[in-house]
């Protein structure tokens, strides 16, 4: 914590040390990539780096402690559940075909171009979607009706973390049975909507919003959780998965039933709405 400051001073410091961090952090990712010739590994950055801004954010931050320690603990928890479990994804495999992709059309996958499209993308993403976490750092303690703001954000954060992990949980155990080779996931959450993972990412970032928009001005910060929501469903996540899963047998039969994001009742109805 600094002390002797104004608030909008030490917001300067916490962003400016977030930034760094993430300087720091993404080049260090990228030589690991290059290094084993592939750069999905900025995926198991990803938590990590909203990790470390959330405790700069605690330890930097003149705001309320409550706050500041809640926000770090539910970051933590989120972030390091998150990157560990793409760590296990991704090891040992080759190359996400998003990112291939990503630089065929990028023109090729020089250092620059790598640097440009991958790394700093996610870094500047990362910063600005992590806003709420720097600014609710500086502000004082929510008070009155507002704990019910804060409440709800801590009940949205488990809503989406349950989610997110019991989908990835159950996505791992039908890819690790044999017998399920070939076969399209549509156990569980993923019968409600095909992307669990996804969905509670985003309530998670929700909520996280929610806890920091129970004191002003934390609810000016809410374009972070609209970029990260259109980051999930329309850049880089359910989007680009369904271009690839939708050449799969039996993929467009589950589109047909099954909510593309939101959670909803399974449809069982031939020709029902989508």
């Amino acid at each position: 914590m600094i002390p002797g400051i104004s608030p909008w001073a030490a917001f300067g410091i916490i962003t400016a040390a977030a930034l760094i961090f993430l300087v720091v952090l993404h080049g260090v990712t990228m030589a690991i990539g290059h290094r084993i010739g592939r750069y999905n590994v900025v995926d198991v950055s990803w938590g990590l780096g909203f990790v470390g801004i959330s405790w700069l954010a605690l330890i930097l931050g003149p705001g309320d402690a409550t706050r500041r320690w809640l926000l770090a603990a539910l970051v933590s928890v989120w972030g390091l559940r998150l990157s560990w479990h793409m760590y296990q994804k991704s090891a040992g495999k080759g190359e996400d075909p998003r990112y291939t992709e990503m630089l065929e059309r990028a023109g090729g996958s020089g250092v620059a171009v790598v640097a440009r499209k991958i790394f700093a993308t996610q870094g500047i993403s990362q910063w600005f979607v992590s806003l709420p976490i720097q600014v609710s750092a500086v502000v004082g303690a929510t008070t009155g009706v507002w704990t019910v703001v804060l409440v709800a954000g801590v009940a949205l954060w488990l809503v989406g973390f349950t989610f997110e992990a019991v989908g990835d949980a159950q996505l791992r155990r039908f890819k690790a049975d044999p017998a399920n080779k070939g076969k399209i996931m549509d156990r569980g959450l993923w019968s409600w909507t095909r992307h669990p993972n996804y969905f509670g990412d985003s309530s998670v970032w929700w909520g996280v919003w929610l806890i920091a928009a129970s004191s002003w001005p934390g609810v000016l910060t809410v374009l972070s959780p609209v970029a990260m929501t259109y980051f999930l469903v329309y850049a880089t996540g359910a989007r680009l998965l369904e271009q690839s899963m939708s050449k799969r047998p039996g993929y467009p039969e589950y589109q047909e039933r099954t909510s593309y994001f939101l959670p909803l009742p399974p449809r069982t109805r031939a020709g029902s709405a989508p």
